[in-house]
């Protein structure tokens, strides 16, 4: 069996991001109230005192926790877009491009539930990097859809954050909302309609994927609602 973690096994830097790691636990048990210095330390199993030689209070580990849930956002989207084929059409590619980042937004939310509800409660200050770099890369997309002539120029505004308050409603329907208990035949049909209006409103073209062709594979693999 092995032996407990003290503050003296830990070399520089790996204490921070074990209290870090602690308190995305914290979270995901109690919310982002649950998240302070002194629990994470218990979690950890080192002093208070060396607990806040890394975290000046709460409010700075819960950014930690932020910066982390974000990263954690931006790593699933990126993998998820790196597995979409080009298909020889830059439009259709965009498109797919597109769905798959909807998806793995999703996909991270339920399997990552304590991490996603840190990461935009209204406790606390939101992180300056991470954010930036999920919504560029939905961005890159709407241009890309542009350029290949699906989604008309005039309507390219703000397409970004049309296409992320979609996607985010739903994902939080099913961790807060009425769709928390429902069958997951019911969650990926609701996840397939929402993403192929948002595609269709965008382009004019759906996902080419009927909710009931859908089934809740998809979404059992991307992690379960907790």
């Amino acid at each position: 069996m092995p032996e407990p973690t003290t503050r003296s096994t830990y070399h520089h830097g790996d204490l921070r991001n074990a209290l870090l790691a602690a308190g995305a636990r914290l979270a995901e048990r109690g919310g982002p109230d649950a998240v302070g210095v002194r629990a994470a330390a218990r979690e950890v199993g080192v002093s208070p005192t060396a607990a806040y030689r890394h975290f000046e209070n709460a409010d700075d580990l819960l950014l930690g926790v932020k910066e982390r849930a974000f990263q954690a956002l931006t790593d699933a989207m990126r993998a998820r877009l790196a597995t979409v084929p080009d298909t020889g059409d830059a439009g259709e590619t965009a498109t797919r491009r597109l769905e798959a980042l909807g998806r793995a937004y999703v996909g991270i939310a339920l399997a990552e539930p304590g991490l996603f509800r840190v990461a935009f409660c209204e406790k606390g200050a939101l992180p300056s990097d991470d954010l930036p770099n999920a919504l560029a890369m939905v961005a890159q997309v709407m241009d890309d859809l542009v350029a290949a002539g699906r989604l008309p120029a005039e309507r390219r505004p703000l397409a970004e954050i049309a296409a992320w308050a979609a996607v985010h409603g739903v994902a939080r329907l099913a961790l807060d909302g009425p769709l928390a208990n429902v069958a997951p035949e019911l969650f990926a049909a609701s996840v397939d309609r929402v993403i192929d209006m948002t595609l269709r409103d965008l382009t004019g073209l759906g996902s080419r994927r009927s909710a009931r062709s859908a089934g809740a594979a998809d979404w059992q693999g991307d992690g379960t609602r907790r």
